[in-house]
Order: C-alpha cells, then structure tokens, then sequence
C-alpha cells in the first residue's frame, strides 16, 4: 500500500487525499455503544409512591386594604384617611400583628407618587408584606 504517489520525475508528491478507513473505524465502535446504551437509559424503576390528599390551608392572616385615587385621596379599609396618619396606623397595625398584609388598590390614573409614598410608610413602619390588586377583567 503505497502512501504516496511517484511522478514521472521519480520524486514521490505528498498525497492530497484523506484516509477516512480510521475514521470510519471510530465511527463504528461509536454506534455499537450507543445501540448497547441506548436501551439502558429509558430504564426505569417501578415503584409505588404513597398518594398524598391534602386541602389547602385558607387560614389567611389579617389584611389591610388600602385605595388609592386618582386624586390622591386614600381609604383604609373602605373609610377615608390622611396621609400624615399612615404612619401611626400601620404602626398600631404591626403592633396587634406583625403578619398583617398591606393590600394597595391604586386607581389606574393614579399618580405613582402616591403609591410611592404609601408604600415608604408602610415598609418604615415595618410592614413586610405588601401587595397589589388589580382587576384583570377591565383590559383596555
């Protein structure tokens, strides 16, 4: 077998061909493994896991509502409030239980200010938890 080609000058030429034998060779041994392992992979183990019932706990702690118009004026729990009061309320909201939820209703022309400012006295007073609500039926 002869790796190069010898011209009519008796010099022998490097050969400008590609040996692919070796390289099918690997290919071959790559494909039988893969037929072996293939199999061996979607193997599964049966087993019997316990079946679990459970209702969800609705227990939900104390929640504050607050709104927020478009004007700025803001309900606490459906009742007018100032602004300069937030503080000592949410405070004495914290004191009585320390789980409470801020729940912020803004109206959509609202200015984010007012949010910003609901939102700053409560978290000073130690509020952690504090949520949107929003109406996902009046899309525009």
């Amino acid at each position: 077998m002869a790796f190069g080609s010898m011209n009519s000058s008796g010099q022998q030429a490097p050969m400008s061909e590609i040996n692919v034998v070796p390289l099918v060779d690997v290919m071959l041994v790559l494909l039988i493994i893969f037929i072996i392992t293939a199999p061996l992979l979607t193997h599964s183990v049966k087993i019997d896991l316990p079946k679990a019932e459970s209702t969800p706990n609705i227990t939900q702690p104390e929640h504050i509502e607050l709104a927020i118009q478009d004007d700025g004026g803001l309900f606490w729990n459906g009742e007018p409030v100032l602004l300069d009061v937030l503080s000592t309320r949410f405070s004495a909201a914290i004191a009585q239980d320390p789980k409470t939820e801020l729940h912020i209703r803004a109206d959509k022309l609202a200015h984010y200010e007012h949010v910003a400012k609901v939102m700053s006295k409560a978290a000073n007073a130690g509020m952690a938890r504090i949520g949107f609500i929003t109406d996902p039926s009046l899309r525009e």
